[in-house]
């Protein structure tokens, strides 16, 4: 069938991307869906930092590419042995898919799945095929498996999550990504418990899951910091207990005061070296510094040696959130529903397929909150 995606013929293109155009608006031929495969018809499209990070070159990925990872749609087509869907079905779209028989996936998990990393870094599904081609024939490579900024994609039936519950299309597409990362970096990854002390560095739609995570789990402080007042404004009204703007030279010691001697678990969700360290320098003596970030590959972070040792501190990255997709997206719906979990507070501007340049020069800002394409 011939549908309309937005492709990344070559990284590296600079803001603003109005005149720049790193996306281009195409029409491609999208092959049916393979055994195990599933045809959706994409509802929304999130645009996350992850996907910035394609267009300028920072996550190195083949080219051309069809973009776009967090998402939800509707089932209109099933490929051979795809019993437990069915047409209508309502599904959120998961960036890692899971074999379920490497040693990750037998471990539990799943977004670590060896397999799905070897078809994400190459482009193509879980099974190693294409689906999409354009003019010519040319080859097209997926995106993370999901290729969401397009009003149709397969996917692997291992990159959907059916979503039950009766919520918003488009709102569900913030759970494949930014709620999956951020909630789950908090509930998985750290583990935070009521009454533990919490701090978030970095404020897109990842960090904001973060506090609404840290929240929903009963921590006593919930620290919010950032470079921009006007989302440091939205954490306090989502009910984060204090937020403080990263350029504040005192910024340390006015955690360390508020929190007698720093956080029992930092989070890092900025994506920078100084960001990191920051996060760590305000983590207490034996407590816990969580990044979910992708910086650039070539950033290291100097750690001091003998600090990790003699205060007992622990570093631990967080991909996808540590979830396992189909136990905990229906949870973190349901969270939703009981209004613990106000995702919707979190929408951005909704956007046409046309404006997804335009989009991207409000994410590159730092400042936009999580817009959407909508179908």
């Amino acid at each position: 069938m011939k549908i309309r995606a937005a492709v990344l013929n070559s990284v590296g293109a600079s803001s603003p991307f109005v005149e720049s155009k790193p996306l281009s608006i195409e029409e491609l031929d999208l092959r049916d869906p393979g055994p195990g495969e599933v045809l959706i018809k994409l509802k929304a499209a999130g645009l996350c930092h992850s996907d910035l990070s394609v267009i300028t070159g920072v996550r190195p990925r083949p080219t051309p590419m069809a973009l776009g990872h967090e998402a939800s749609g509707e089932v209109v087509g099933l490929g051979a042995g795809v019993l437990d869907l069915k047409v209508g079905d309502l599904v959120a779209l998961v960036f890692v898919p899971s074999c379920g028989h490497c040693m990750m996936c037998m471990e539990g998990r799943p977004a670590l799945c060896e397999p799905g990393a070897k078809a994400n870094t190459e482009g193509t599904l879980l099974s190693g095929a294409r689906r999409l081609y354009g003019f010519g024939g040319k080859p097209i490579h997926h995106h993370v498996g999901v290729s969401a900024f397009a009003d149709h994609a397969v996917v692997s039936r291992r990159s959907c999550v059916k979503i039950e519950a009766d919520i918003d299309p488009v709102e569900a597409a913030l759970f494949g990504c930014a709620v999956l990362t951020g909630m789950g970096a908090v509930v998985n990854t750290a583990g935070v418990k009521a009454g533990n002390s919490t701090a978030v560095v970095g404020l897109g739609g990842v960090g904001f899951c973060a506090v609404l995570g840290a929240l929903a789990s009963g921590a006593r402080h919930v620290i919010a910091v950032d470079l921009h007042e006007s989302k440091l404004n939205q954490a306090l009204s989502l009910g984060a207990t204090a937020a403080f703007n990263a350029k504040d030279p005192d910024l340390l010691k006015k955690i360390q005061e508020l929190t007698k001697g720093g956080v029992d678990f930092a989070f890092e969700f900025a994506g920078s070296v100084h960001a990191m360290e920051s996060a760590y320098r305000m983590t207490r003596r034996g407590g816990t510094t969580v990044t979910a970030s992708l910086p650039p590959p070539g950033d290291t972070w100097g750690l001091q040696h003998v600090n990790l040792v003699a205060e007992e501190r622990t570093v631990k990255g967080s991909y996808v959130g540590s979830c396992i997709p189909e136990r905990d997206i229906p949870r973190y719906v349901d969270l939703y529903l009981a209004g613990k979990l106000p995702i919707d507070k979190l929408m951005g501007e909704r956007l046409t397929l046309e404006q997804i340049n335009y989009g991207f020069d409000r994410l590159s800002t730092g400042e936009a909150m999580r817009d959407l394409i909508v179908f």
